[in-house]
């Protein structure tokens, strides 16, 4: 069961990282959010997880956390631009 786990968590980086650049592309927030708490959980179970060394199955959930987050922080990038060039249209049609 753990190396099955192990296993999964090894093969699914890549598939993590397009998944998120999916989401980050559509601007699918909750999807993201719903990703990275789902991946919390997975690393609070497996931290739990007696008898077993699954430091390296947590290491690369951490990965994907980040990489969750990174998605996040793409989309508020993404936001603050188009906020910023709205107000400066909004700016040069005023005058």
């Amino acid at each position: 069961m753990v190396l099955e786990v192990y296993f999964m968590v090894c093969v699914m980086q890549s598939a993590i990282e397009l998944i998120v650049e999916g989401y980050a592309r559509l601007g699918d927030r909750q999807a993201l959010e719903d990703l990275r708490m789902h991946r919390r959980r997975l690393a609070v179970d497996l931290k739990a997880m007696k008898g077993f060394d699954c430091s390296g199955a947590v290491q690369r959930i951490e990965e994907d956390i980040a990489a969750v987050e990174a998605g996040l922080s793409s989309l508020s990038d993404t936001v603050a631009e188009v906020g910023a060039a709205s107000a400066r249209s909004s700016a040069a049609l005023s005058h």
